[in-house]
């Protein structure tokens, strides 16, 4: 997995740490200012490892003489108690960092870990695990990257480099045939997937040749014969299913032959890795 350009990552970090440190630690400033420290970044529960450019970072901006040693690395499974990286350096400026990269390690692990359990689901399918916009603002390029870290696949990233036709675009262009002729006829040439709500419109959406094809919140029954109705027409779209998905219904839409499951809730409902760095 590839993360996000350098840029990115300092900028996100820098913003984190001016929010927390804003014009000084107070709290760090109990610790002698020659004093230095050496800590362990442990797991309190098997995860899925992700944001290691986030940490190394943070520590970086406060303080270029403290050293990283990590012993994972991201888009690893870990285990509870496994010791991920050892961390040493000036205290002070460990003591000041550790939260602020805490935070970006337990969301971004969280987030990885969610999006491997729905990929295991689904293993064997040939269906695919998608994210969505549904992000946490300031923050979508660095969860997108832990979506693909925990074999998820990414829609798109953002209203620039794809164009979903949902029903209030449907609703203000007039019909499904008049959205998509707009969207073909932008400068952009980007994926065109339009969001149906029934067979009817899968139909009309297939007939306008789209690349994708959203069933929202379609039955299991419906999402078949929309996969057959898909099969045998002469344009051969994706389809991906959406809404009321989770892990207990997940198995069930990925049998119906569908290309893709979107699922918000990777990126939306972040459940923290439970770590704890402790200094030795």
């Amino acid at each position: 997995m590839t993360a996000p350009s350098a840029s990115y990552i300092s900028e996100t970090v820098r913003l984190a740490i001016a929010e927390d440190v804003a014009d000084g630690d107070l709290t760090a400033q109990l610790i002698p200012e020659t004093q230095r420290g050496r800590a362990q970044l442990i797991t309190r529960e098997n995860a899925v490892l992700c944001g290691q450019a986030w940490l190394d970072e943070v520590f970086r901006q406060l303080d270029s003489a403290i050293r990283v040693t990590w012993r994972a690395n991201d888009g690893d499974r870990i285990r509870a108690n496994d010791v991920l990286c050892t961390i040493e350096g000036p205290a002070r400026a460990m003591l000041t960092g550790e939260r602020t990269a805490l935070n970006f390690l337990q969301s971004l692990s969280g987030t990885a870990t969610t999006t491997r359990a729905y990929v295991d689901a689904v293993e064997g399918t040939g269906c695919r695990i998608l994210d969505t916009r549904k992000t946490i603002p300031g923050l979508r390029l660095a969860q997108k990257y832990a979506v693909r870290c925990g074999g998820g696949t990414n829609h798109r990233i953002g209203l620039f480099d794809a164009i979903l036709v949902k029903e209030n675009h449907i609703a203000a262009a007039g019909s499904i045939a008049a959205a998509v002729r707009a969207a073909r006829a932008a400068p952009r040439k980007v994926m065109v997937e339009v969001e149906v709500e029934n067979l009817d419109q899968l139909r009309q959406a297939l007939d306008c040749g789209v690349d994708r094809v959203l069933l929202d919140n379609f039955s299991h029954e419906d999402m078949r014969e929309a996969v057959r109705i898909t099969h045998a027409h002469a344009h051969r779209a994706e389809l991906e299913a959406s809404g009321n998905v989770s892990l207990e219904t997940l198995r069930a839409i990925a049998e119906t032959g569908v290309d893709f499951i979107s699922v918000g809730a990777l990126t939306k409902h972040v459940k923290a890795v439970d770590l704890s760095l402790r200094f030795v």
